[in-house]
């Protein structure tokens, strides 16, 4: 009969030979990751992620520098408000969203949910918002893909937040090409009309506060237009929150040491 302390010690034997034969290493810089450590990514790189520096705007969360606000203007008047964990492109977080969303990290996503379910948020947003609403994807996309990259950061949230994930409330109908190379007009022509809901919304979300999850927010144009699709349907309020967000014009870029370290 095997006994509990001899089962211990053959899990802890068979531990150590895979950690030698198949030793753990962090998902962005490739160093070996400590035993006892359980995350994908190591403490050092994520120190190094360049997070949205303070000041920033009470409503859009975009740091304000010493001017006035240049990224509100951006949201439709009933979208409250708009929170983003770190900068894209560059350094750390970018490498860590190319290998959550094109390399099949998807336990990735857990971590960076954890790091948004820190994010600030006014009061009324955090009294008031009864579910989180994932960006979503194509079927095509998302057979190609394996998984819904916001749908995975919503859960994680949704998780450390009690707040529910409500994937099915809007649906992709049309195929867009990728947003990355268009300018902020081409943007928003490539998304418009792309989203519907189901006829009737669901009976709490009408008149209620919603907010939508992606994994990068630029110029918001189709979160603009998410919010827009279920304004029409009938939610009253929708707030945004992404893992990272582009720079607009005026932000302080990263140096080349900070691109390439990621702080």
């Amino acid at each position: 009969m095997i006994t509990p302390v001899v089962r211990r010690m053959t899990r802890a034997m068979l531990q150590a030979v895979g950690e030698l034969v198949l030793p753990r290493v962090c998902l962005t810089c490739d160093r070996l990751l400590a035993s006892e450590q359980v995350q994908l990514v190591c403490s050092t790189c994520w120190a190094r992620v360049a997070v949205l520096p303070h000041p920033r705007c009470e409503r859009c969360g975009h740091p304000t520098g010493e001017g006035s606000c240049r990224w509100c203007p951006l949201l439709p008047p009933y979208v409250r408000a708009a929170r983003s964990w770190c900068w894209v492109p560059g350094g750390v977080a970018e490498r860590l969203l190319y290998a959550f969303k094109y390399e099949g990290w998807q336990a990735a996503g857990v971590e960076m949910g954890e790091r948004m379910s820190r994010l600030a948020w006014p009061e009324d947003v955090l009294a008031e918002c009864c579910a989180l609403i994932p960006v979503p994807l194509t079927q095509e996309r998302r057979r190609s893909r394996g998984f819904n990259q916001s749908e995975v950061l919503a859960h994680a949230l949704g998780h450390r937040k009690g707040l529910p994930v409500m994937s099915q409330v809007m649906q992709r109908v049309r195929a867009t090409p990728s947003q990355t190379r268009l300018t902020p007009e081409q943007r928003l022509r490539n998304v418009a009309g792309a989203f519907q809901t189901p006829k009737p919304l669901p009976a709490q979300l009408l008149g209620a506060h919603v907010m939508l999850v992606d994994d990068v927010i630029t110029t918001a144009a189709t979160l603009n237009e998410c919010a827009a699709t279920l304004w029409d349907a009938g939610v009253r309020i929708v707030s945004y929150v992404s893992f990272g967000r582009a720079r607009a014009a005026g932000d302080m870029p990263l140096t080349r040491g900070l691109a390439q370290h990621g702080t």
